[in-house]
């Protein structure tokens, strides 16, 4: 649960600022977005063999430019 504690003298815009930011580091937001309709367990597994397959490349693709 992301909270944020209000400082002595502290406006609402800069309280509200900090409390957005807080929530975008805590990735609650895509969490939600993510929950928000049931995936089939075929498509998590389909989106995450294809995660796993886009780092793999691009850890390759690093290495390959480390050795040139």
């Amino acid at each position: 649960m992301t909270r944020v504690i209000v400082e002595d003298g502290e406006t609402f815009d800069s309280l509200l600022k900090r409390f957005n930011k807080k929530v975008q580091t805590d990735r609650v937001m895509s969490e939600v977005r993510r929950r928000r309709f049931f995936e089939k367990p075929s498509v998590i597994r389909k989106r995450k063999k294809a995660a796993k397959l886009r780092k793999s490349r691009r850890q390759t693709l690093k290495d390959q430019q480390a050795y040139q």
